[in-house]
């Protein structure tokens, strides 16, 4: 008996838009770091994530207890834990008071998408130092050491 033919090579993926795509739906965003008003937001994302995971019942994670750790008074941004908020917008950011951030200056860009972003849960997120912006993301980090990966000289 003869044996089968392989199956026929995998189309390849499309790595480009056509160039008669157009882009008209620009959203604006912007990375900074957190501040103290952020954590409502923050609070729910972790609590989306323990869902996500099925870890429910392990999440003990309180707003208070994420305004006292994240942000005491004597905590310098990337001296200790650091938070990174992502927001996005529909419009181009007008407020200015996060520029004047001594440790981190916000990052913004415009990204064009072909089709609009509908998420039902935005206005969950909807941030109050501007009208259309909505927290999208966060990433927390802090310094740690490991003495397993220190070099020693042999001698």
């Amino acid at each position: 008996m003869a044996a089968a033919a392989p199956p026929p090579a995998p189309t390849p993926a499309t790595t480009s838009l056509s160039e008669t795509a157009t882009h008209r739906h620009p959203v604006f965003a912007r990375i900074r770091l957190a501040a103290p008003s952020d954590v409502p937001h923050i609070h729910k994302m972790t609590y989306q994530m323990a869902v996500s995971k099925r870890l429910t019942h392990l999440f003990a994670t309180t707003e208070s207890s994420l305004t006292s750790t994240l942000f005491y008074p004597d905590n310098k941004p990337f001296h200790s834990f650091s938070v990174f908020i992502l927001e996005v917008s529909s419009n181009p950011f007008t407020d200015t008071h996060f520029n004047n951030d001594p440790f981190y200056k916000p990052v913004t860009k415009t990204v064009h998408l072909d089709l609009p972003i509908n998420d039902p849960e935005k206005e969950t997120f909807r941030n109050q130092h501007g009208n259309d912006v909505f927290v999208a993301r966060f990433v927390l980090f802090f310094p740690n050491y490991s003495t397993f990966l220190v070099f020693y000289p042999r001698t």
